[in-house]
């Protein structure tokens, strides 16, 4: 395993941030290229614990020369971020010099234009600097997995409907709950390196890209940080790396995935009409009916009149829920993935900023 230092210069006098890459030298040039990443929201630190354990198993696959793909692991890929501290609790996904998602305005290019994403890095803030870095390596790959958690979550992903169903062999190795199927319309990182795949020559658009897989994992909550989970969660990925053909030696045929996998149309956002305190009646990986029960919010405490319901638009299954019990007006508390489309309006892209 080779480790190199990217560095980034800080946007005020003698700052610097240091960005670790882990590099496995495969030794098959057929074998497809690997990129993972983890933590680009700062505070989402399931993936990074995957991801220590998931080097350890490749170190061991290293010595014994079963490494047959190039694989570049960025364990911890915002310093930026894991830097921004206000009142004693780290800020991880928004950039608090211009309020930016970490996550959102990566450069939307063709494939053939990625050695220009590094070139002339002067003119750009640190944190564009990072998001150029970041997808330039990932360009490099075939395989990329963006590895991020919710805040209270069932295992899921976010895959674009261009690699699936050929990337259910991802949902199988990792057990995911559901699957997300994206329309690929948002300038995240996952989404901004398929377009580069999609528009490999400007002005046509693919729409299949075999061989190829770029993906947002969520992998639960952001206090789901466990040795057994993440021991468990990397032998999902490596289990994963081998069915492709990465790491040799250890091949076993992949279960059929059985979770739902719905359009992000299908997804009810379910968010409150009033400001209050939340009383959930339901919990993540629930099924339910339409018209159930989900919350309560309590706008007027002690008053006869202070209590507003909360009730499931469709059928479905609790993906996420939120952790805060006080919510503003309009705040995000579930996402159910239905089988049918929501009613409400969707934007293309992302669910939430």
């Amino acid at each position: 395993m080779d480790i190199r230092e990217i560095i980034i210069p800080g946007d005020t006098p003698g700052i610097e941030w240091r960005l670790p890459v882990l590099h496995f030298k495969g030794n098959d040039p057929q074998a497809p290229k690997i990129y993972l990443q983890a933590a680009l929201h700062s505070n989402e630190l399931p993936g990074t614990a995957v991801l220590h354990f998931l080097c350890g198993k490749l170190r061991k696959a290293e010595s014994e020369g079963r490494i047959a793909s190039d694989i570049t692991v960025v364990p911890q890929a915002n310093p930026i971020g894991a830097a921004q501290s206000h009142f004693g609790e780290m800020q991880g996904r928004f950039d608090l010099g211009t309020r930016t998602n970490f996550n959102r305005d990566f450069p939307l290019i063709s494939l053939r234009d990625r050695a220009g994403l590094i070139e002339s890095l002067d003119r750009y803030r640190a944190a564009d600097r990072l998001k150029r870095e970041l997808i330039h390596m990932a360009l490099g790959a075939d395989l990329v997995l963006d590895l991020h958690c919710d805040d209270e979550s069932l295992q899921y992903a976010y895959i674009d409907e261009a690699f699936w169903p050929e990337a259910s062999d991802l949902a199988s190795a990792l057990s995911m709950d559901a699957v997300l199927l994206s329309d690929g319309e948002s300038s995240a990182f996952e989404e901004a390196v398929g377009f580069a795949w999609k528009y490999e020559v400007p002005g046509e658009k693919r729409s299949r890209l075999p061989g190829k897989l770029s993906t947002t994992l969520e992998l639960r909550g952001r206090r789901d940080v466990y040795p057994g989970m993440a021991s468990a969660d990397a032998d999902g990925l490596y289990a994963f790396l081998a069915a492709r053909g990465a790491v040799t030696g250890e091949t076993e045929p992949l279960a059929a995935f059985a979770g739902p996998a719905a359009p992000l149309d299908n997804i009810e956002m379910i968010r409150t009409p009033v400001a209050g305190t939340v009383l959930f009646h339901r919990n993540i990986g629930e099924t339910v009916a339409t018209g159930d029960l989900l919350a309560t919010i309590v706008t007027k405490p002690g008053m006869a009149d202070g209590e507003v319901e909360i009730r499931a638009p469709q059928a479905g299954l609790i993906v996420t829920r939120i952790s805060d019990r006080l919510v503003r007006r309009r705040g995000d508390l579930m996402k159910i993935a239905c089988d049918a489309p929501s009613t409400a309006l969707r934007k293309a892209g992302t669910l939430e900023d």
